[in-house]
């Protein structure tokens, strides 16, 4: 969390990592044990010949004339002011450039699956393509989906050392889940799905694109992050933006349970939960924010100004 290699004069530590640098926008941010050892991790990570991934990312950020993000101020402001300042670049930021719509209907078969549930009552997963959960983890999201008992539509690739994701299935859960579960283990059209009025929540390993194509959507955000930047967008979306809430996971192994997807599930779901009243608020105003009419020109518009101010200044 911290751009700095050294800390007080000393090599930072996997306990440093676990706590925000004394400057960040939000202190209570903060990494767990298990993501606290990952971090520590990559900066021994090769990456592109014999250079370390975390030089050759310390050396693009110091290096650059110009920091720029694809995100937007009523989002990450504070963040990428930080990274501005710390490294003392000038900070471009796009907006959130959400991806116009498919101009393709949504396929047939899933509509029509869809199309039989009421407003707001579906549950829709998805890990994206380059996230493969162990066997035990999949089996465990699913379970929790199961334990809902709320209809779903779960997006996943197989995982490891399954070919597909009908032989990782546990016991009896087809028979069990009959109608009421659809799990795909292929490519599907997220956007479209998170457009349909049955789609009433969104559970998201938090890849910035997913994060963009939900916030513009009416779904609830349960958030499961699995590696990298993904467990800084979780934090920032559930700590401190209180937007959508995340999945509990062990503190030493990272490992998440069928209970506690449900439990994130049901807050954002219920409309008693006090805490799932106060996600559905926020994250309804921040959709409205981004939403506002020519906010995408305003970004597009004040980033090519200031490239254009770098390269002839």
């Amino acid at each position: 969390m911290s751009p700095a290699r050294t800390l007080n004069g000393r090599e930072v530590t996997e306990g440093d990592l676990m706590l925000p640098p004394p400057d960040y926008p939000d202190l209570s941010i903060k990494l767990l044990l298990h993501e606290a050892r990952a971090f520590y991790g990559m900066r021994t990570w090769k990456y592109g010949g014999d250079v370390l991934f975390y030089d050759r990312l310390h050396a693009s950020f110091t290096q650059c004339d110009a920091l720029g993000f694809r995100t937007s101020r009523e989002i990450e402001g504070p963040f990428c002011d930080y990274l501005g300042h710390h490294f003392g670049k000038p900070v471009l930021l796009s907006g959130p450039v959400i991806p116009e719509p498919p101009t393709c209907p949504l396929d047939h078969k899933l509509a029509k699956w869809l199309d039989q549930f009421k407003s707001g009552s579906v549950i829709y997963c998805a890990f994206g393509s380059q996230c493969i959960l162990e066997k035990g983890q999949f089996q465990e999201l699913l379970l929790g989906l199961e334990l809902t008992y709320m209809p779903f539509v779960a997006a996943l690739k197989p995982p490891m050392g399954a070919e597909t994701v009908e032989e990782a299935l546990a016991e009896m859960f087809e028979e069990r889940i009959g109608k009421r579960g659809v799990v795909y283990g292929g490519w599907v059209q997220q956007q479209l799905i998170l457009e349909h009025p049955s789609v009433g929540c969104f559970i998201t390993h938090c890849g910035s694109g997913s994060l963009s194509e939900a916030l513009v959507n009416k779904c609830q955000l349960v958030l499961l992050p699995y590696c990298g930047d993904q467990i800084i967008n979780a934090r920032m979306m559930s700590v401190s933006m209180k937007v959508g809430v995340e999945v509990e996971k062990g503190e030493q192994d990272g490992l998440f349970t069928r209970v506690s997807v449900c439990k994130a599930v049901r807050t954002v779901m219920e409309e008693g939960d006090e805490v799932g009243k106060e996600v559905r608020a926020n994250k309804a105003k921040l959709r409205e924010l981004l939403l506002k009419k020519d906010l995408d020109s305003f970004y597009i518009d004040s980033f090519n100004e200031k490239l254009r101010d770098l390269l002839l200044g």
